[in-house]
């Protein structure tokens, strides 16, 4: 056993309640969905907005994630799948994909958040650091499970791993990269930068929330060369790198191209508005920004 390390979970992965039976890494998620929607509550109501708006809408972003999420597993990992017909949905299994999840939880959001006349892009910008710290909390699940993790390593935070969860070709080794515990303090990280850099400049609709999304692909690019789970790859890399690149890339263009743009000749309508309140459509007046806080704008 290496004398400093991060230890195995010394108990199981599920435990037993009546006939139910719950599993740790759903609690995980739970948690971290709890305090995800508490933060942009928080966030939202400080933004003019109504608490009650990010209840509804969690329950849609739960629901859009979770079907995104196994759709994006399905598709870039269809060989893993069982032979059962029902091997699609046994989520009881494994199986869900961070980039389908965001990708249609997010959509089901702006859906739902657009029919109640709430401004998007403004929302969008409020919950991106909750997302973050949800993110990070629900990957507790993976050490729960003894998933996910990085390659052999003999750093003093390496992660051991029970015999029966590790690779094929990895038997004798101790420990490893514990990338769970990367991506949760990146997350946890990257939050804070983003509600600084919210507090400190001007940030148009969608400028955070396009910043969240290229900040946690830059750190993806990183745990991904470490990890050694299977994957399918492209050109010599795995597929979540290329993904991970092309949205990091894609995210900072549209944040300086977002930025440029003036307020007068965006032409976006109710998302243009450069206030920080939640600019319902036929309802509240947008509040004013606060005194102090400085636009940043990227020079031509």
């Amino acid at each position: 056993m290496l004398t400093l390390a991060i230890p195995a979970p010394d108990f199981s992965r599920a435990f037993a309640l009546g006939p139910l039976e719950i599993r740790w890494y759903a609690i995980t998620m739970l948690l971290g969905i709890t305090i995800g929607a508490w933060i942009s509550a928080r966030r939202w109501k400080a933004q003019g907005g109504e608490a009650d708006d990010i209840l509804e809408l969690t329950l849609w972003a739960v629901g859009g994630g979770l079907v995104g999420a196994r759709l994006w597993h399905v598709i870039t990992s269809y060989d893993q799948l069982g032979d059962e017909w029902y091997a699609v949905f046994n989520i009881r299994s494994g199986g869900l994909g961070i980039w389908g999840g965001v990708a249609v939880g997010s959509l089901a959001v702006a859906w739902a958040a657009r029919r109640k006349g709430i401004n998007v892009g403004k929302l969008a910008n409020a919950v991106a650091p909750g997302l973050l710290i949800g993110q990070g909390i629900g990957r507790l699940g993976n050490y729960i499970n003894q998933e996910l993790f990085g390659g052999p390593t003999d750093l003093p935070w390496a992660l051991e791993v029970d015999p029966r969860f590790r690779p094929l070709g990895y038997a004798e080794t101790t420990g490893f990269h514990p990338t769970f515990l990367y991506e949760m303090l990146w997350n946890f990280a990257l939050a804070g930068v983003l509600i600084w850099l919210g507090s400190r400049f001007m940030m148009r609709p969608w400028s955070l929330f396009a910043l969240y999304v290229a900040g946690y692909s830059l750190g993806r690019l990183f745990w991904e060369q470490l990890r050694i789970d299977p994957s399918n790859e492209f050109l010599g890399q795995r597929v979540n790198f290329w993904v991970a690149l092309v949205l990091m890339l894609g995210a900072l263009a549209f944040f300086v191209w977002n930025q440029r743009r003036t307020a007068s000749g965006s032409g976006d309508g109710p998302d243009a508005d450069d206030s920080g309140g939640p600019s319902r459509r036929g309802g509240r007046r947008p509040v004013k920004a606060k005194g102090g806080r400085v636009r940043l704008a990227i020079s031509r």
